[in-house]
């Protein structure tokens, strides 16, 4: 019974259509398996191929760049003020060392290193990439070079390099003038790359940091070149597979006098303050010192920490370049251009004069404003009140004038705004207005605001090197040419000059009073009472001149100035301002030395022996 049942239950039919569903849905996955085989296989030799190819060719290549060498920098007379020197440096891959911060350390007792400078780099490797080299130390002398060469073995990732570092020869001379490169830090490195520039410092580790060095770095930088290199699987080089040699950068010519140069710098002998000398004729910068200044080597190879903190902490202020960063009042040495502004609205004529009795009132106001010769100068005229710097007569002009047209005449000397010069280092300086006061003080302008400007004090401020800037407009006749550093790009047959951004002339109602101020500035230097005249008394050239003695703080009215009783650095700047020869004019300059009291004997004789060592043979004594 129970084999019937048994025979009764088997179905061949169902057992054979259960055997073909099955072996068809295995042929069916074995088909798709095959076929996401195939297609993975067909993906990476034919579609992906050039991919994994590269990706394949760069486990066994690598692409180094190679730094370009920077450009070099010369004088106007082909004299090299910015080198390259070959210098060997510490480099390190982070990547590569098992416990940089303990290798750090013993490197520092090796090669001498502070504490401080190991912090420093223990800083720098937190913001670095990995697997890019760190400079560790950018100078290594032989010492270092031969104690690291023999413990080499104990600092795997570690290597020395040789490289080329600026260096610059006048040292402390040209400082606030060319600049300085430095190492690239995280700012600069974020300024690369917004402006998408990292690529071409992936071989530099150094980036102009002020004057030239940074206005023209993309010139002086160059095109970095790269090394294709064959490695094996620990990194050693097997051969160079290609090699593209780095662009240097452009080699710059300034308009800078070096002999000029070293000359103001040396007449200045240490004292706080600045020298600009110009060519009138096209705004090129013969000299420009500021005093003190530093030594740039000192940042190339990364300066100290107590170094730095020394300059950043003097009361001298080294690190500013007071040629073109230093705000003075800038006193009487304006004063011709408020006279030409006078004969312009014709609130004076050349022939006006007015009676000097050493004090002069804002009609209707008790109080007395003094002229700096206490008994005065009696009856003045436009020639005798420059010649001999009459407060009283310019007093009287400002308040005829007032502050809205004093404002609107000065603006196109370049007062109150940078006159353009390439470096990024300019101040403002301030050229006063109702509007400005309003703005920086919340408060209305008084006449007797406008009566300080009368004389360049007061709101007043100006930098040297516009104070030098507006002479030489006077000395060209409204002929206006921006200042500039550079001369031109390369040397020789592949050199481009320097363009010249022009400027609108300034426009006088009668082109005769450009005259007028001219003979009263000659008269200054050679007129018998000019405050010039024992400069230039039996000088081999003509010049015309102002000097200028500017307060840096107020007094009471009727108290009397007394240098020896008031602090050093409270005591009046000397300033004076000319240009040579008065017929032909091919220099200008402006000097201002700090609290050195009246400026026609302070300032005057740099100003002369400046003027005297362009125009004369230093031999002969007489004109070049």
């Amino acid at each position: 019974m129970s084999v019937s049942r048994r025979v009764a239950m088997q179905n061949h039919a169902q057992e054979a259509a259960l055997f073909r569903r099955r072996a068809l849905f295995c042929f069916g996955v074995v088909v798709a398996l095959l076929s996401l085989l195939l297609g993975n296989l067909y993906h990476l030799q034919v579609v992906a191929h050039q991919d994994y190819q590269s990706r394949s060719n760069e486990n066994r290549t690598r692409i180094v760049p190679t730094a370009p060498n920077r450009g070099l920098i010369y004088d106007r007379n082909g004299v090299l003020i910015a080198d390259n020197q070959p210098v060997f440096s510490l480099q390190v891959i982070p990547e590569k060392v098992a416990d940089i911060s303990q290798r750090l350390d013993e490197l520092g007792d090796l090669m001498g290193l502070t504490q401080e400078t190991l912090d420093t780099l223990k800083d720098r490797l937190k913001r670095h990439r990995r697997f890019k080299p760190l400079t560790v130390i950018s100078k290594l002398d032989e010492n270092q070079v031969a104690s690291f060469s023999v413990n080499q073995h104990r600092f795997e990732g570690f290597s020395i390099e040789a490289g080329l570092k600026r260096y610059y020869p006048y040292a402390g001379q040209l400082t606030h003038l060319l600049g300085y490169v430095g190492r690239i830090n995280a700012r600069d490195r974020q300024n690369l790359d917004l402006a998408d520039k990292s690529g071409q410092y992936a071989a530099t580790n150094d980036i102009g940091k002020l004057g030239i060095e940074r206005y023209y770095e993309e010139q002086l930088h160059g095109i970095p070149g790269y090394r294709k290199e064959e490695v094996n699987n620990r990194g050693r080089v097997i051969q160079i597979l290609e090699e593209q040699a780095p662009q240097a950068g452009s080699d710059l010519e300034l308009t800078i006098d070096l002999v000029l140069q070293q000359k103001a710098k040396k007449l200045l002998d240490g004292r706080r303050g600045a020298v600009v000398a110009l060519d009138p004729r096209n705004g090129d910068v013969l000299a420009m010192v500021s005093s003190p200044a530093y030594d740039p080597n000192e940042f190339v190879h990364g300066i100290s920490g107590p170094s730095y903190r020394a300059l950043l902490n003097s009361k001298d202020r080294p690190l500013i370049n007071r040629a073109t960063q230093g705000q003075y009042a800038p006193a009487s040495t304006v004063k011709p251009h408020l006279a030409l502004a006078g004969l312009d609205y014709q609130l004076v004529t050349e022939k006006t004069k007015i009676w000097d009795p050493g004090w002069w009132q804002i009609p209707g106001v008790e109080r007395r404003y003094r002229d700096w010769k206490r008994w005065g100068h009696g009856w003045v005229d436009i020639h005798h009140a420059i010649a001999e710097s009459c407060d009283i007569y310019f007093y009287d002009l400002a308040y005829k004038m007032g502050i809205n047209r004093i404002n609107e005449f000065m603006a196109p000397f370049g007062f109150g705004e940078p006159t353009g010069i390439d470096i990024h280092e300019e101040y403002y300086g301030i050229l006063p207005s109702r509007d400005w006061k309003r703005l920086r003080y919340n408060q209305p302008w008084y006449i007797g605001d406008t009566i300080s400007i009368g004389i360049g004090q007061g709101y007043w401020t100006a930098t040297p090197l516009q104070l030098a800037h507006s002479v030489s407009i006077i000395a060209m006749k409204g002929e206006r040419h921006q200042p500039h550093i550079l001369r031109q790009y390369g040397l020789g047959d592949s050199s481009e000059a320097y363009q010249e951004q022009e400027l609108p002339p300034i426009q006088l109602k009668n082109p005769k009073n450009w005259e007028i101020i001219e003979e009263s500035m000659y008269q200054t230097a050679h007129r018998r009472g000019g405050s010039g005249y024992n400069l230039f008394k039996g000088s081999p050239y003509n010049a015309a001149v102002k000097s200028g003695t500017g307060q840096v703080f107020g007094i009471a009215e009727d108290a009397k100035y007394k240098a020896d009783e008031v602090d050093e650095r409270l005591r009046d700047n000397a300033l004076f301002v000319g240009y040579a020869p008065y017929e032909d004019p091919v220099i200008s300059v402006a000097v201002i030395v700090e609290n050195a009291g009246w400026g026609a004997a302070n300032a005057g004789p740099i100003a002369k022996a400046v003027m005297d060592a362009y125009l004369l043979d230093p031999e002969t004594g007489e004109l070049k």
